[in-house]
């Protein structure tokens, strides 16, 4: 029977009704496999993977292939978001066994988990030299029974390997250091696409990662050709298909290298990483000293910045699309969208447009100027005529309000159209990033409603995900899932709370630390300081015990936990602060190698770097008795000025670990700015705030 109905996942319940009988991993699954003596078929996606839908139709909901997976397969479905350890063992069998890696992914075990053959999509009949599923399930059926010599030498043989890319980053001499950094963005600008923005070629990611940690490069050296290189990419995204004109947030990736057709899933995750880019850059832009006569994030004008409104719009996304009721954000949108009901998901088309379509909206003459802006053709971009909406250029400043009006039209229109479906699942990771993003986007462009709705997650964080000092992966519906929290869950959290420290009253930096120490107890290498399991020490055992120290479409869970024990130290009493120190250091140095060899994949290791080589800063307002109007000016003029990772505190002097022994000048809240252990004279303006602060002179 197929047990996926009470399953906590909201990819798995799509599969409820499949004829396959799915279960969910776990040991009994294992033991079943080898009572029965038969393989295990290990089909790993999730919510909103248009391929995982297209393979689901094709062949899981087929009833003659499901009866020859049923009768020679204990068959196992694992949403990849809720089991991310599973993941990366069996992708990176995948791998090694292929050249390539995706989902749906599709692996045969033996009962022990060990994996002997290994894909991605495999389509209903042959197709471009790739056999039908049901020739695949056949082969391997055969090969089971009748050469089962070659399954047990095939699965050692790759439990082997699998175990060897998992020893850990080797020992080396490689130091963080400026030049090493100057290293890492000249060997990753050597890959820019100088035509289009981002890195190689199509398919296109969005390079979030890496795009925070050059803005940081930026900040330290005054380097004017990197910051050209973070400004085109973004506004080359932000402009494409991959954004939403209409609504605001990101797509996945883009099919091709000018960003215009994406792969329409939105994810969380990328839209977190991109929101604190695009408000990082938006505070550069006003380091420019370009013009707006209002504050653009409360009343949007004609003459608001590229980097502000994506910022805005990127929040308003999150809010709107993401926001469930319990204060955390769900994971995704789907790729697909679902015209007929009980039929096959299209991609796209709840976003693409017509020619047709917008004169019938809006009248020829609207519909042909809506058209010019967003990049509607007779042609089309997409499929079958139609067009993803672009805009690459924005209409003149007396033509605002007619933008306004059209975009609203447009966007009312689409909203009756069939919505994609929405993984309501909320993973703790991903929220982390959308805390510590909301936090400092809100802080630094004095939105306080952003900083409230990062509030309100953390709280439901700690409330639901976190248990006995444990955390738990994801939840739904308000209740928390059995998966445990991998590293990456507790470094974001943890950060999460670091950063609301920094930017609100509460608990926040106690409720840190005991994750972080958590983490610390369960993660660490016991051989190797510095180095890191993304599994806990009394999680589940599996072939391999994972951990990779690689960026991917989320940054490195160890790089993560280097940021927040960076963080920590800077904001924690003496004792504390010299452990977390300690840890950071270690952990940076065992990684420094990835930025001399691999810095493309290292972007969250270049922006912590960047952090730790100046110190990080630290800027501690101490706020004068009865002052209540004088000390936001400092506090507003150092989250503006200052470097990505600085640590801004404000609050009466002996009342937090910064703010020990430092006392308000003369009646008067003063700004006291550190280096690591070198501390600036204090300032009481906030001119000689943003002095300080400010970035070098572009070189």
């Amino acid at each position: 029977m197929n047990r996926l109905g009470s399953a906590t996942s909201p990819y798995l319940r799509q599969h409820a009704a499949n004829p396959v009988h799915w279960r969910e991993w776990s040991a009994e699954a294992l033991a079943e496999a080898a009572e029965r003596d038969v393989p295990i078929l290990l089909s790993i996606g999730y919510a909103s993977c248009h391929w995982c839908h297209v393979m689901a139709h094709e062949s899981f909901e087929d009833e003659g292939t499901a009866a020859l997976m049923n009768a020679n397969y204990v068959c196992i479905k694992v949403d990849r978001e809720e089991r991310p350890d599973l993941d990366a063992v069996y992708m990176n069998a995948t791998v090694a066994m292929t050249g390539q890696g995706g989902w749906p992914m599709t692996c045969f075990l033996t009962a022990a988990g060990e994996p002997f053959y290994c894909g991605t999509y495999y389509p209903k009949t042959p197709r471009h030299g790739s056999p039908s599923f049901t020739q695949l399930l056949e082969a391997v059926t055969e090969t089971w029974r009748n050469r089962r010599d070659e399954v047990t030498q095939a699965a050692a043989q790759v439990g082997d390997a699998l175990r060897e890319q998992t020893a850990g980053l080797p020992e080396n001499d490689v130091r963080i250091s400026p030049e090493l950094l100057d290293h890492a963005v000249a060997a990753v600008l050597k890959d820019v696409d100088a035509q289009h923005g981002g890195f190689g070629g199509a398919p296109k990611f969005p390079p979030s990662a890496l795009l925070e940690g050059l803005l940081r490069d930026f900040e330290r050296t005054g380097n004017a050709g990197v910051r050209q290189v973070v400004t085109f990419t973004a506004e080359a995204m932000a402009r494409g298909g991959i954004y939403d004109q209409l609504r605001g947030g990101f797509a996945r990736y883009s099919v091709d290298a000018a960003w215009v057709v994406p792969h329409f899933e939105k994810m969380l995750y990328d839209n977190a990483q991109l929101l604190r880019v695009y408000s990082h850059l938006a505070r550069r832009e006003r380091d420019a000293e370009q013009v707006i006569p209002h504050d653009p994030l409360a009343a949007p004008g004609a003459l608001e910045s590229l980097a502000l409104r994506v910022t805005r719009e990127t929040v308003q996304f999150l809010l709107d699309d993401l926001g469930t009721e319990t204060g955390g954000f769900a994971s995704a949108l789907d790729a697909d969208t679902h015209v007929e009901p009980e039929g096959p998901g299209v991609e796209g088309a709840t976003y693409v447009w017509t020619p047709a379509e917008l004169n019938g909206l809006l009248g020829a003459i609207d519909g042909a100027w809506a058209a010019e802006v967003f990049g509607v053709t007779t042609a089309g971009t997409f499929e079958h005529g139609t067009s993803v909406l672009t805009r690459y250029a924005d209409p003149a400043p007396a033509e605002f309000e007619r933008l306004q009006r059209i975009t609203g039209l447009m966007r009312d229109a689409r909203d009756r159209r069939p919505q994609p479906e929405r993984d309501d699942k909320v993973v703790t990771a991903w929220n982390g990033m959308a805390v510590v993003a909301l936090a400092e986007a809100g802080a630094a462009h004095h939105h306080p409603t952003w900083v409230l709705a990062a509030e309100r997650c953390a709280q439901f964080l700690l409330d639901t995900h976190v248990t006995e000092g444990r955390v738990c992966r994801a939840s739904l519906g308000g209740v928390a899932g059995a998966a445990p929290g991998v590293l990456e869950d507790y470094a974001w959290l943890a950060l999460g709370l670091l950063t609301l420290h920094q930017t609100s009253r509460g608990e926040w930096l106690s409720h840190a630390q005991r994750v972080l120490d958590a983490a610390i107890a369960h993660f660490a290498d016991p051989e190797v300081p510095g180095s890191w399991f993304d599994t806990a020490d009394d999680a589940e055992t599996l072939v391999t015990r994972p951990r990779d120290p690689l960026d991917g479409a989320t940054p490195s869970g160890t790089a993560v936990l280097a940021d927040a024990l960076l963080t920590a130290a800077a904001l924690s009493d003496l004792e504390s602060a010299a452990v977390y120190r300690d840890l950071a250091d270690a952990t940076l140095d065992r990684g420094a190698i990835l930025l001399a060899r691999a810095p493309r994949s290292a972007g969250h290791w270049l922006a912590v770097a960047e952090a730790a080589l100046r110190g990080p800063i630290q800027v501690a307002v101490a706020v004068a008795d009865g002052d209540r109007e004088g000390y936001p000016t400092l506090v507003q003029a150092a989250r503006l000025a200052a470097p990505g990772g600085t640590v801004v505190v404000a609050a009466a002097p002996d009342t937090d670990p910064l703010l020990t022994d430092r006392p308000a000048v003369n009646t008067h809240s003063a700004a006291y700015i550190c280096r690591g252990a070198v501390c600036d004279l204090p300032v009481t303006t906030a001119q000689e705030v943003r002095a300080a602060l400010l970035p070098p002179a572009s070189a």
